[in-house]
């Protein structure tokens, strides 16, 4: 292939922005904050769970609760009936008041023992709303680190966006400078390995790094400069210049 030498030169300054926009491509992939969001939607959805669960478990205990509080009530409520029916003297036989009196007093002891458990059951729920209310606190703290994280990713998308358009841009005018049939060759080497032209700087492939052997040194220096050469390491495209040591 044919290509004059300021056509083939082109070629380096296509590569440099297709590397600017390789670049500017794995920093969108690898942006810390898609790190951040993804671990941060990962710990919301776990303290959504453990939310969900502590407030089954205080709405339970405020049954619970109110269940105990309920059955003290009625206890209290026989004893407040039994007492003022001992106090309003109409119960005269003396087996009878042996009979009430028993029943008052175990009306008692049931009373206070299911205080007792309203108390326990109290302590468990006050621990348990304690605990959905640090649960809450943070899954809240964990969205909006979240969302602030989301501002961030935005911002910095947006002007990698600007930057690839810019580049992109700059692109297509020196890709129009350049004869289609080298283009084309250019683009399926860069589809092949990454970057499809390299200078030939110093008697090294800047492609590879691989420095070129005496022989292939005086093959390049007997080629016409407008012959299109290759890298025999890296089969790029091997652009001349001053600086190629030749």
């Amino acid at each position: 292939m044919k290509a004059a030498p300021d056509a083939q030169k082109r070629l380096l300054d296509l590569a440099e922005l297709d590397s600017v926009a390789d670049r500017l491509a794995h920093r969108r992939r690898t942006l810390p904050e898609l790190a951040e969001i993804d671990e941060s939607s990962k710990q919301y959805a776990r303290l959504a769970t453990q939310v969900i669960e502590a407030e089954t478990e205080a709405g339970d205990l405020a049954r619970e609760q109110t269940k105990a509080e309920s059955d003290v009530d009625a206890v209290r409520t026989r004893a407040d009936r039994d007492q003022k029916r001992l106090d309003s003297g109409a119960v005269t036989s003396p087996r009878d008041l042996a009979s009430l009196q028993s029943e008052i007093a175990s009306l008692h002891r049931r009373q206070g023992d299911l205080e007792e458990v309203v108390l326990e059951i109290m302590e468990r729920r006050e621990a348990a709303d304690s605990k959905v209310r640090d649960l809450v606190a943070k899954r809240d703290e964990t969205a909006a680190a979240r969302s602030a994280a989301e501002d961030r990713r935005d911002a910095a998308l947006k002007e990698i966006d600007k930057e690839a358009a810019d580049v992109q841009g700059r692109r297509t005018g020196v890709a129009a400078e350049i004869p289609a049939d080298l283009l084309k060759l250019y683009e399926k080497l860069r589809e092949q390995y990454g970057v499809g032209a390299a200078m030939l700087r110093h008697g090294r492939c800047q492609g590879c790094k691989v420095a070129l052997s005496i022989a292939e040194m005086n093959r390049i220096k007997a080629a016409p400069h407008d012959e299109v050469l290759r890298c025999e390491e890296c089969r790029r495209i091997l652009v001349r210049t001053p600086e190629s040591g030749l």
